[in-house]
């Protein structure tokens, strides 16, 4: 079973929480200055540690200008009541989709042990909340086959058939699903980019990591990795100044319908998502 459509089954249980509880919770904490001039409002400990800091510039002017007064002082709290709530929809998700679809996760175990050998999950250190540095989970696509010179055959080379098939049916994602569990990452918000990246973004597009990335999210239900990068990162800048509970829920639903449609998955003459080289002046520094 594809965990867009356990999560679909059971939104509808927690959609409301928001509008019930989400701002009267935070309305009143005032969480102080954002991490930049037009950052998000976020607590103290919020701010990065001091290993691995992925520090965002203030960019005062070169970011867009926010809203500011009583105006934005209550879209601020409630967009901290929807990050509580998200939290919460996101174990009521999580879990009982880690044991309904754990006869799943035990099967692609199995095969990517048989066609791919071992180890059977992939780990690479992505980007997440205000760029803190943690350890995604997904299942291997991709054998470690190399050139004589010891470096890593071309993507394509390495990608094999059944790797193909957890792409396309989104499969690969399911180990992400004890990110979310962790809280590393949500339900629905950016997807997780390369650390790389970080230096290559601008201003605006760093604002990408004002919110915990996603298993799925508003890029991947208007293009995935059939758009540019600079489409794709706009769409998770919208994403953030629109974020709410219905919205995620409208994108966990068209992520079932994409999903079964294998919509998005590559770039005509890619084997994967080509790499972003950057398209204007950074806001974040690399990992220190």
């Amino acid at each position: 079973m594809n965990p867009f459509v356990v999560a679909a089954a059971l939104a509808g249980v927690c959609v409301r929480i928001y509008h019930i509880h989400g701002f009267s919770l935070l309305a009143a904490k005032g969480y102080g200055k954002s991490l930049c001039s037009g950052g998000v409002k976020s607590p103290p400990d919020a701010l990065p540690p001091r290993r691995g800091v992925l520090a965002f510039r203030c960019a005062r002017d070169s970011a867009p200008r926010r809203q500011s007064g009583p105006a934005a002082e209550r879209a601020g709290a409630g967009r901290d009541g929807v990050s509580v709530s998200k939290r919460i929809l996101d174990l009521v998700l999580v879990i009982p989709a880690l044991v309904i679809l754990s006869p799943v996760f035990l099967v692609l175990m199995i095969l990517c042990r048989i066609f791919l050998g071992r180890p059977v999950f992939f780990r690479q250190e992505r980007p997440g909340l205000h760029g803190r540095p943690f350890a995604l989970l997904k299942f291997r696509t991709m054998t470690d086959a190399r050139k004589p010179d010891g470096g890593l055959l071309p993507d394509r080379e390495r990608l094999t058939r059944f790797g193909r098939f957890l792409r396309s049916t989104s499969l690969d994602e399911l180990p992400e699903l004890w990110n979310i569990l962790k809280g590393e990452m949500s339900w629905v918000g950016p997807r997780p980019l390369l650390v790389k990246y970080l230096p290559r973004y601008s201003p605006e597009q760093a604002r990408r990591h004002e919110v915990k990335p996603g298993l799925t999210g508003w890029a991947q239900v208007n293009g995935r990795n059939a758009i540019s990068w600079e489409e794709r990162l706009r769409l998770d800048v919208w994403y953030v100044d629109n974020r709410s509970l219905a919205l995620d829920a409208k994108i966990l639903l068209m992520t079932i319908w994409k999903t079964v449609r294998r919509d998005g998955i590559q770039q005509e003459g890619f084997a994967t998502m080509p790499e972003f080289m950057g398209s204007g002046p950074s806001a974040m520094e690399p990992p220190g």
